[in-house]
This record gives C-alpha cells, sequence and structure tokens, in this order.
C-alpha cells in the first residue's frame, strides 16, 4: 500500500513536471525588432514597448466610408449658372463619418459641459444657437424660435442655427470628451477624481487630448494603467502615448470632397464588392447617380416593388407652396426638420447626405474649386501653425487646449512642398494669382466663406444633388443648415480585419535542372 502511494505521488510529480515544461515550451515569445534584432515589451530586451493594438477603433456615432475614386462636382445641367463645381476625378482615402447630423441632445449636452466646466456664462452664451434663425418678416416661426431646439420633442432633430466656427468649436470638445472616457473606461484615468478636479479646476483644468500626450494636463492615474508600464525598470506611467493605439484622432468637419463622396454612397452601386479577404471585388460602378441614393438613382421617390414604392426618399420641398404634400397623404411626412435618422440611409449607411438640412463643410469657398485643388483629398482652407513654444514650452489657453501660432514665411521658406503658412488663398486671389476679391464690393467671397451642401427641407430637388454647392460666411448661421463631424481612418482602407495592398503568397523558386 506504501508502494503504491509513492507510485502515485510520482505520477503526479511527473504530470505537473510536464505540464510546468509545456506551458514554458509553449509560452509566446517576445517580438523582435527585423531592424535590429532586439526584442520588444521584454524584461531582458531594451525596454522598447510596442502596442499590441492592430486596428483603429470605430469612435461613437461614426460609421465606416471606404475611400476611392469618383467624379466630383456637378452631375446634372448648371440651371444656377454658378459654374462652381465643374467636374473633376478625384481620390478621396477612406474615413469615418457620423451617421446622421448632430442632433438637438447632442448640442445641449455640449451647452451643459461648457455651462458646468467653466461657469461663465459669456463661454456658454458664445457657442449657443442662434434660434432666431427661424424668423422670418411675413411669417410665422415664433414657436421655432422658442421650442425647437430645447424641447423633448425635438430631441433627435438635427441642430440649426450653429455658425461654422460654432461647429467647429463642436468638433474640439467632442474629441476631448470621446477620448476622456476612453481612458475612464479602460481604467488609464481615475474618473471620480478627474471629474471633481474639473469641477475645482476653475474651467482651464479640463481634459485636453493635445495637453494630455504632451504632459501639460496631469491626470489622476487609475489601476488600469499598470498594463502600460515599462518592461525594463517596471516603472508605471503617469499617461500613455499616441502609440498605444487607445487614443483616437480628431472629430473634425468632413471635406467637401469627403463630404460629397460619402453622400454618393458609391459602394452600393458595385454589383460584386470585396466582401473577405479571400475574395477580391470589382473595379464597377453600375449607374451615374444624380442623389445619394442607389434605388432610382435619377429620381426622388423609392421605385421598389413593396409597401415603400412611391415614397419620398429626402425631406425636401416638393414646389412653391409644398413642403410636405396634402393631408391624409403627405409626401415627406416632414414641415421643417425630421428626426435624424428618418428617411432610408445610403450605401454607407449614412442618413440625410441628401435633405433635412444642408451641412457645414470645412471648405472654404472658392468657385473654381474642383480644378485648381490637387486630385488626392482635395481640400482648400489650410493655414499652417505649430504650437506656440514662445514660453519655451507648451501653454494652455483658457479652455484648457494647447496653443498654436501661424507658421511664418521665414520658417517655411526653404520648404520644397508648400512656401506660405497661410495658403487659404493660394492661386485665388493671393499676390501670386492676381486675382483680388473685394468682398463687399464686386462679390460676397472671402477666405471666411465657407461651403455647405445637401439640400434641406426648404430647397427643391436641384439642391440635393450632392455635387450642388453653396457658402455663406463662416460667423453666420440659418435654420437650414446644420452638421455631421469625420474622423481620419489610419492603416487599412477596406477597414478592420482587412490587409493594406495586394499580398502573394511565398512560392518556391522553380529547382528544375538548366541544361
Amino acid at each position: 500500500m506504501k508502494n503504491l502511494f509513492c507510485i502515485k505521488n510520482l505520477c503526479i510529480l511527473f504530470v505537473g513536471a510536464t505540464i510546468f515544461t509545456s506551458c514554458n515550451l509553449f509560452k509566446k515569445k517576445p517580438e523582435k525588432s527585423s531592424s535590429t534584432g532586439w526584442t520588444y515589451n521584454d524584461k531582458n530586451g531594451s525596454g522598447f514597448r510596442v502596442s499590441k493594438e492592430k486596428e483603429q477603433k470605430t469612435g461613437p456615432g461614426l460609421v465606416f466610408v471606404e475611400g476611392g475614386t469618383f467624379t466630383m462636382g456637378a452631375v446634372e445641367e448648371d440651371v444656377m449658372r454658378d459654374w462652381n463645381n465643374i467636374p473633376r476625378r478625384v481620390t478621396v482615402a477612406s474615413f469615418y463619418m457620423d451617421e446622421s447630423e448632430v442632433a438637438n441632445v447632442h448640442y445641449r449636452e455640449y451647452l451643459y459641459w461648457l455651462d458646468r466646466v467653466f461657469m461663465d456664462t459669456a463661454i456658454t452664451n458664445r457657442a449657443l444657437p442662434d434660434t432666431l434663425v427661424w424668423r422670418s418678416e411675413l411669417a410665422y416661426n415664433e414657436p421655432y424660435v422658442e421650442y425647437y431646439f430645447r424641447h423633448p420633442s425635438y430631441n433627435l432633430y438635427p441642430v440649426v442655427g450653429v455658425s461654422w466656427k460654432q461647429a467647429y468649436d463642436y468638433c474640439l470638445w467632442r474629441s476631448d470628451r470621446v477620448n476622456e472616457n476612453i481612458l475612464y473606461e479602460k481604467g488609464i484615468t481615475n474618473k471620480k477624481a478627474e471629474l471633481q478636479k474639473q469641477m475645482q479646476g476653475g474651467g482651464q483644468d479640463n481634459f485636453n487630448t493635445k495637453a494630455y500626450l504632451l504632459g501639460e494636463y496631469q491626470a489622476t492615474p487609475g489601476k488600469g494603467i499598470k498594463k502600460y508600464q515599462d518592461p525594463l525598470t517596471k516603472q508605471v506611467p503617469t499617461s500613455i502615448s499616441f502609440e498605444e493605439g487607445i487614443i483616437l484622432p480628431d472629430y473634425r468637419l468632413p471635406t467637401e470632397a469627403e463630404w460629397e463622396y460619402a453622400a454618393y454612397g458609391l459602394i452600393a452601386q458595385n454589383p460584386n464588392p470585396r466582401r473577405s479577404e479571400k475574395r477580391r471585388g470589382e473595379e464597377l460602378t453600375a449607374n451615374k447617380q444624380v442623389y445619394p441614393w442607389a434605388q432610382n438613382v435619377n429620381g426622388l421617390r423609392d421605385a421598389r416593388r413593396s409597401s415603400w414604392q412611391g415614397q419620398f426618399l429626402a425631406n425636401f420641398k416638393r414646389g412653391s407652396g409644398d413642403n410636405m404634400g396634402v393631408a391624409g397623404g403627405l409626401n415627406d411626412r416632414a414641415v421643417i426638420p425630421g428626426p435624424i435618422k428618418a428617411f432610408y440611409p445610403n450605401g454607407f449607411g449614412l442618413y440625410n447626405m441628401a435633405g433635412n438640412v444642408s451641412e457645414w463643410v470645412a471648405d472654404v469657398y472658392r468657385p473654381m474649386t474642383q480644378t485648381d485643388g490637387e486630385d488626392f483629398n482635395i481640400y482648400r482652407g489650410n493655414k499652417f501653425q505649430r504650437i506656440d513654444l514662445s514660453t519655451g514650452k507648451a501653454e494652455r489657453d483658457s479652455m484648457g487646449r494647447i496653443k498654436y501660432r501661424d507658421e511664418t514665411e521665414d520658417e517655411v521658406k526653404n520648404r520644397r512642398n508648400y512656401q506660405k503658412g497661410y495658403v487659404i488663398d493660394y492661386l485665388d486671389g493671393d499676390s501670386l494669382s492676381a486675382v483680388q476679391y473685394g468682398y463687399g464690393q464686386t462679390t460676397l467671397v472671402s477666405d471666411k466663406s465657407r461651403v455647405y451642401k445637401g439640400g434641406s427641407w426648404n430647397d427643391r430637388a436641384y439642391w440635393l444633388s450632392p455635387g450642388s454647392r453653396r457658402f455663406l460666411e463662416e460667423d453666420q448661421s440659418s435654420s437650414m443648415i446644420g452638421f455631421r463631424c469625420a474622423m481620419t481612418r489610419y492603416g487599412s482602407q477596406e477597414g478592420n480585419g482587412r490587409k493594406t495592398g495586394n499580398w502573394f503568397g511565398t512560392r518556391k523558386q522553380n529547382n528544375r535542372k538548366r541544361n
């Protein structure tokens, strides 16, 4: 019996040793640098840390828009004789875009945060939408002045009365709040301590993404930050870097090219798109679209045989005095802007890229933009800046944001790719072009004129085409203009889980003997 007990113990020890050895055998070895041979993320290596994050996460409210080439510009007869959107083939890189327009409730959340953190009426008032845009000398719209923005019935209706500048500021705020929440959820920062600090900081001491990454905002670390300790020294950092792949890029206004490309949703016109990594797609577009929808591409109603047949595909004005049709058979069932997810989404899953409200885009307006710019990521509006280091380090402004300054001509005079910091008027209004825009004298176009697109609830069908374009000064607003945000896509142009470039399997060389 004693011998049996000893044999049993020996067996247990043998099995344990085998399992232990197996664990060591199958333990994943640290990744090595193909450049130096040193290991990454290894206490026995150089200590260099490389993030395991491989894909860019999709931010709240966004959908992925796979980029490509398309003909940007007019697709209908230029009945307005503006001659401001000459067709031109361009390429747009993949990006993300809001599924729908920014709604009243989203914008009120922004105002609440400003009021809570800064407790400064002047700051909050600068961000308030201009509800007086609803007024007209010969119309009774006072109820909309009072109720459209704040009544809960309109929570998920698009915010209007917001200027381009206000929309731009909202994007900055949204970027910081999204990244701040990501750090909370991953336990990298302490949510309770951070919120308390912001309430007591007098406004300036609030989370800003750039300030955090530069070390100018000292966040209260959470328990989750231990995951990012130095593999060599075991020192726990006070913050993480952008290289960890946790922080998202900035929310921003889409460029005109991005907006127009996204509006068409051309992927729905491809009869055989790539659906997996193993199956390639076709380079094919079946139809030339006038409007954003893939069904009845040249018409305004759903043409499919179903209960939807004949329904209007957008919220617009059918004709003079006809904003929604006849009682009992309303055509678009909306007299002013409708809910942000009403009507059918386009091929990319984007709602109301025609009608409902027109939308601000990032570009400065010029009549000939499509013929003057680059054919890749075309955009007018660049004003190149650098972080202001005049005091020897990065500083924050009264809103808690990092201060920037314009680049001087002396700083860029030796560059090949650009020679001026201010290039909004490049070759179209500057000294090199010999063209001058006398704003208020001979034209209404200036460097503050911003493009808006898409048509609205009060527009005729002509303006619903993504190629149409109009402009308004960046500090003005309208009851017919709202906005949505976009975000740059890093990595694979086909989205997460897809590779970049065409990959070919390794093949053995031809080993046949030569004569």
